[in-house]
């Protein structure tokens, strides 16, 4: 059975909503399709799809913090269930409304918990230090040797047209004593206009293997390369937009009129007084004749 493609292009505009703006987007996807039932049931794979690829955030039932939804916190086997390892707690969710139910207790991997609980420890406290309600979560895949560090930060100025999000994820392999990360930032300004910046960064550093070090001591290291590496990164940011403000956006448009002379404003506003001068007498001399 093929998509109606109505709902397949609202598909295609929700995975491309910018930050905070999904519901908005959604309203309006709405209006052109005028059908909520297959709606809802066509765009919900987008809607997982953007979640989870978001790392959107969600209440932890019977919890007061939140947890990152995303690939690595899926539970082995299910569509709509999700682990929050910081409680031990897995639930079900519902990708329309964000809610989460159904809570149920997980029992963490004896061997893998004390790196992990580590990481988790330093990646909170250099959340609080740097990110404005920020939220991070620490996974251990039970399908993978490896550790996940995700962190998000969101930030919605609707009053002055503005959004944006800051997403960045860590692969801890212990084995190689590698992390490869990534950074992804997406920003929309929409004030008389539309205008997105997206930005991706991709650190990898190396750092001594665990159980080589004490799992404080080593999570400690590896928190502290994070902190190193996106410093930098948002001093790289700044600079580039400092010179995109000099450089490049006086690019997209000519600094002259064609006739390479500043216009003066003067003479236009007295071209206009005459012309509407002209016009009137025109008028006043047809109505007398």
């Amino acid at each position: 059975m093929s998509l109606d493609p109505r709902i397949e292009a609202a598909s295609k505009f929700l995975l491309q909503s910018p930050p905070g703006e999904i519901n908005d987007v959604l309203n309006d996807v709405r209006t052109i399709v005028s059908d909520d039932a297959s709606l809802q049931t066509g765009i919900l794979p987008a809607l997982e799809s953007y979640n989870v690829a978001q790392f959107i955030t969600v209440d932890v039932p019977g919890q007061s913090h939140q947890v990152i939804v995303s690939e690595a916190g899926r539970v082995e086997g299910s569509r709509h269930r999700f682990i929050d390892p910081r409680s031990h707690t897995s639930f079900e969710l519902d990708h329309i409304r964000l809610e989460t139910s159904d809570p149920q207790a997980v029992d963490p991997d004896p061997e893998s918990e004390p790196f992990r609980a580590a990481l988790e420890t330093a990646t909170l406290a250099y959340v609080a230090d740097h990110f404005t309600d920020g939220v991070a979560t620490v996974f251990k895949p039970s399908s993978s040797p490896q550790y996940v560090i995700q962190i998000v930060a969101n930030k919605y100025n609707s009053t002055n047209f503005w959004s944006g999000r800051w997403r960045s994820e860590y692969t801890v392999d212990v084995g190689k004593g590698e992390v490869v990360g990534r950074v992804l930032i997406n920003v929309h300004y929409y004030e008389n206009g539309n205008v997105q910046l997206s930005a991706t960064h991709k650190p990898t550093f190396s750092f001594p293997p665990y159980p080589t070090l004490p799992p404080t001591t080593s999570a400690s290291k590896i928190l502290a390369s994070i902190e190193l590496q996106e410093g930098e990164y948002q001093t790289s940011l700044n600079d580039t937009y400092a010179e995109m403000g000099e450089k490049t956006f006086k690019g997209l448009r000519r600094a002259l009129p064609l006739t390479r002379q500043k216009m003066d404003w003067d003479k236009v506003m007295g071209y206009r007084l005459g012309a509407e001068l002209n016009a009137s007498r025109g008028a006043t001399i047809s109505s007398s004749s």
